[in-house]
């Protein structure tokens, strides 16, 4: 055992976990990459997936040709099927735990869907990204597909307002790239990336190519196109320390994005 493991393992028998000497020996272990070679792509429930056949196939198309030189953990969104579970279900006064659970179910089923198409080319849906069997997939196939919604359930964090889950699936892709160590994080949605205005109803909303989580909220535009807590947890990050935000229904952008190219917004912990 080395001097630092056991000064870690005199301060765990004596001090509360929460203890801050404790804290700065635990954070002094090297960080261990556990996929740093895989990137995590999530694709919109709402902004992509509910789109149907044309937006989805041209982007299956893509994952095929594209794993032969990447590995990809592919994320799925929730979309409209769980807003309209959420209405019903905050109008049954039904607590944050149980939307984050109906939500959990959209997000499986997108992650269903999207796995039958990519089935015949080797690609599987798993049932949780943690699972073991994961770097088994990238390692014979380069990639696999999981459902976005982190399993919080009824352990969600409550909001801070309302009763719509917080972390939801840009947030559940985010902690697997970050868990994993993966050397990118991809979200393909339905617009170029972040503008100062909602660019489907201002017409007068301009591009942002790259950003930070500071200057986001600074801007108040915190929750325009990522969930807000996903910025905190970028903020906080050790691995993955920006993402880029893309428009899966440009030809291309995700191939390009794998390969390092700056195609959308690139939002950056500091």
């Amino acid at each position: 055992m080395t001097q630092s493991t056991a000064e870690l393992e005199t301060l765990l028998m004596q001090r509360s976990l929460s203890d801050p000497e404790l804290l700065a020996k635990a954070a002094q272990a090297a960080d261990y990459r556990i996929l740093p070679d895989a990137t995590v792509i999530k694709i919109g429930g709402q902004s992509v997936i509910d789109r149907g056949r044309a937006a989805v196939y041209p982007l299956v198309d893509e994952i095929v040709a594209a794993r032969k030189q990447h590995k990809m953990l592919i994320g799925t969104g929730a979309g409209t099927r769980a807003r309209h579970l959420y209405s019903i279900a905050a109008g049954l006064n039904l607590p944050a735990g149980v939307l984050s659970q109906l939500g959990a179910s959209v997000a499986d089923q997108n992650a269903a869907m999207l796995g039958q198409l990519l089935a015949k080319h080797g690609i599987s849906a798993v049932e949780a990204a943690g699972m073991s069997a994961v770097p088994l997939f990238l390692a014979e196939v380069n990639a696999v597909v999981f459902s976005g919604m982190p399993p919080y359930k009824l352990w969600m964090r409550p909001a801070a307002d309302g009763v719509i889950p917080p972390y939801r699936t840009d947030a559940g892709c985010y902690l697997v790239a970050e868990q994993f160590g993966c050397k990118a994080m991809i979200y393909v949605k339905d617009e170029q990336g972040l503008f100062t205005g909602n660019p489907k109803t201002d017409k007068h909303a301009t591009f942002i190519p790259r950003i930070s989580v500071d200057e986001m909220k600074a801007k108040g535009l915190h929750d325009s196109i990522l969930e807000f807590p996903m910025l905190d947890l970028l903020k906080n990050s050790l691995h993955v320390r920006e993402v880029q935000v893309v428009n899966g229904l440009v030809p291309g952008n995700l191939t390009r994005a794998l390969a390092g190219e700056h195609v959308g917004t690139i939002i950056t912990a500091s």
